[in-house]
Order: structure tokens, then sequence, then C-alpha cells
């Protein structure tokens, strides 16, 4: 009988202690919510995220942009009209006659169109262009780069939150059961009443940090719908397999970094294409700039106002404009002067750049495996706590052990549960980061 009570024990040991560290796909959120895997609330966030909507109106902002400053090579048409009332008539004498010229009124409808030819200006911005869209096209992927590991931490800090949580449900199962039992055995006069009392402090520590994980998991879940512009009125779900997070968490440290794969890195080689161009532009100035020209006027004269539109004077022409700087006070020197001080100031940023960047990958490195081993280390620590915890209320059950060497194994046992959690929170962000020093973030 006492073997079959053993056994008994074990076995509801095993079913409090096992269920989370077996289940499949996990889902948590609102009730009767579809539930979001991490690759669908990336893409969520890459299609409604506050930051994505802000890179895609610069991107179509940059583009109208090029459009207007290419719009300079086509023909540029303008209409224009005026009228004039002449209070005093100029007045010329001409022998022994004073003779007036004009009339009290005079209007004109002045029709034309200028037509660039040779401007370094526009040249410059046809050349540019490529560039500036690229810039944009890059700035873009680096939001999307950055939004999609954000997403994913918070995804990952509100999951292993609710992992916690489980340990704690599972703890205050237990808590329960044990101050039941110790106020049954304290109202037996089996045991003095400390271990009533003690009973009753770790229930209610039990719950404060069950209540804790609960208000924290809101806060968390707030800040990834504002991540991903999720509407905040609506419940939010979320899909996950605890075993294949665990299994993603792994990644190869052998990996060499190179700068060319960040897109930060991407940029600033854009940048310092724009920084030569530019120089090239100054050193332009000496160019001349060349039009053509053609208008048609509407002219009207008239000493009565009702009549002056009776009868039109039209003149028209077409013509060629070339303007040619000659000398500008050294601003052309000083111009071109700038621009090599700009483009060899893009030069040091880039150095300075790959530094960064390497520094970057370094303590990523660095990170990740310490976060690797420490996670294998406190998973190895709750297998034992749990081992230890399962001797010691078998060894307290038969009377053995004391109340407080229970409370001791069971504290121990929900402390490296939950710095397996953390842990493993730790090692997921380390394996973003890595994955975003080694400019390996895929972008769909």
């Amino acid at each position: 009988m006492k073997m079959s009570s053993r056994l008994l024990l074990w076995m509801l040991i095993g079913y409090l202690m096992v269920p989370h560290l077996t289940h499949g796909q996990e889902v948590m959120g609102a009730d009767n919510q579809a539930a979001l895997t991490l690759e669908q609330c990336v893409q969520y966030a890459l299609d409604h995220g506050p930051a994505m909507k802000q890179a895609q109106l610069d991107e179509e902002i940059g583009d109208r942009e090029i459009k207007s400053s290419l719009s300079g090579w086509l023909p540029q048409v303008n209409a224009s009209a005026t009228g004039t009332k002449n209070i005093k008539l100029q007045q010329q004498p001409i022998g022994d006659e004073l003779i007036t010229f004009g009339k009290n009124y005079n209007s004109g409808v002045l029709f034309q169109v200028d037509q660039t030819l040779f401007n370094r200006d526009q040249i410059f911005a046809g050349r540019t262009s490529k560039y500036i869209k690229q810039q944009y096209d890059q700035s873009k992927i680096n939001v999307e780069i950055a939004t999609i590991v954000d997403v994913s931490k918070a995804y990952y800090d509100i999951l292993l939150t609710n992992e916690q949580l489980k340990i704690l449900d599972e703890n205050l199962l237990r808590q329960k059961k044990q101050y039941k039992d110790a106020k049954s055995r304290f109202e037996s006069g089996l045991v003095d009443k400390t271990d009533y009392q003690r009973a009753a402090i770790t229930l209610s520590n039990t719950r404060s940090d069950k209540k804790r994980a609960e208000e924290s998991v809101k806060a968390k879940l707030a800040y990834l719908k504002q991540l991903m512009g999720y509407p905040t009125d609506e419940g939010l779900s979320l899909s996950y397999d605890y075993e294949v997070m665990e299994q993603t968490a792994f990644a190869d440290t052998t990996k060499l970094m190179v700068p060319d794969n960040r897109i930060e890195f991407q940029l600033i080689k854009t940048e310092e294409n724009l920084a030569q161009l530019n120089t090239g532009y100054q050193k332009w100035a000496y160019l001349p700039s060349l039009s053509a020209n053609y208008n048609y006027n509407w002219l009207y004269f008239n000493d009565a106002f009702s009549e002056l539109y009776n009868q039109s004077y039209p003149k028209s022409s077409i013509g060629l404009t070339l303007s040619l700087p000659i000398f500008q006070g050294g601003k052309r020197h000083q111009d071109v002067k700038i621009a090599e001080l700009q483009q060899e100031k893009v030069l040091v940023q880039k150095q300075n750049l790959k530094k960064q960047i390497n520094t970057e990958y370094e303590t990523a490195l660095a990170k990740y495996k310490s976060d690797l081993y420490e996670w294998q280390t406190v998973k190895q620590n709750m297998e034992l706590a749990k081992e230890v915890y399962n001797i010691i209320k078998l060894q307290y059950d038969e009377g053995i052990k004391a109340y407080v060497d229970l409370i001791v194994a069971e504290t121990e046992l929900r402390t490296s549960q939950l710095n397996h959690y953390n842990a493993m929170y730790n090692l997921l962000a380390s394996k973003i980061d890595l994955d975003r020093a080694l400019g390996n973030i895929e972008i769909n």
C-alpha cells in the first residue's frame, strides 16, 4: 500500500511538472481570435507598421522629387497677361511739333515656350537620380530590418513571459495543495503552526508573482501592437511552437562578417557616390547654359477702355539664349573645395562605419555565446532543481525532511524555471542581434 501511494505521488508530480515542456502549438491572447505566428506578425508590421508607412511615404516623396528635378528637360510653357492705364502719356518735341506717344489704355497677352538644351543643373539631376532613388530604397530596407528585429523581440518576450505564467500556475497549484496539507496537519496537531504560516507566505508570494507577470503581458502586447500598427481595441493572439522556437535560437557562429552585407554600409556607399557626383557638378560651374525660346504676344492699344480689345497688334519671336559664367568672385573655387571636403568627410564616415560594424559583430557574437552558455547551464540547473524537489517532496511526505527544506526546494525550482525562460529570451534576442550584425535579416 505504501509503495502504491508513493507511485501515485510520483505520477501526480510528473503530471504537474512535464506539460509545459511537451506542449506543441500554443495560443495566447483574445478568445476566438485567429492566432498569429511570428512570420504573420512581421508581415503585418511590414504592411501596417507606422515606421514602414513613414518609410513608404519618404520613398514616394523621393520619387516625386526625382521627377520634379528631371522635368526641367521638358518644354516650359507659360502664359501671362498685362493691362495698363496710362495716367500721363509720354510727349516729345520733334521739330516744331509736340508729339504724344501711346494710348490711354494698353494690354498684352503673352504665350511663351522655353526649352533647355544644355544646363549643368539638369545634367546633375539626371546623373544623381539613380543614386537618390537607390538611397530611398535602402533607407526603406533599413526600416524593414529594424521592424523585423523589434517585432521578433517583442513577440518572443510575450511568449516566454507566457511560459513563465504557466510555471507560476503550476507552482500555484502545488502551493495551494501544500497550504491545505500544512493546515490539516496543524489542525490535527501533527506539526506546529510555522509550517502552515510558511505555506501561506509562499502561496501569497506566488500569487503576487503571477499577477505581476499577467500585467506585464498586457503592456508587452500593447507594445507589440504599436510596432505592428495593430488596432489597439482589437484582441491579439499569438501562435507558437516552443520546440521550434527553441531550435531557432541556435546560430552558426563560424560565419564571417562581410560589411557589404549590412544595409548601413550600402547606404554610406551610395552617399559616397553622390558626394563624388557633387564634386564633379561643382567643377562644371564654368560650363555655359543654352536654351531656346519662342513667344507670341498679342498687344492692344486704345484711348477708350471699351474699345481696347477691338484691334490687336501681335508680334512673335524665336531665339536662343547662351549664358557663360566668366567670373564669380571666387565662388566656384570655394564650392569645389567644399564639395571635395564633403567627399572626404563621407570617406571618413565610411571607414568609421566599417569599424563600428565590426565592433557590433564582435559584441553580438560574444553576447550570443555567453547567452547560449548561460541558457545551457540554467537548463541543466532546472533539471537538477526539479529532481531535488521531487526527492525532498517525497522525504517530506515520509516525515524525513522539515517543511522549510520543502520551501527551499520549491523556491529553487521556481527560480530555475523562470530563469530558464529569461535565459531563452536573452538567447533569442542575441541570435536576432547577431543575424543583424551579419546582415542576415531576410527581407520578404
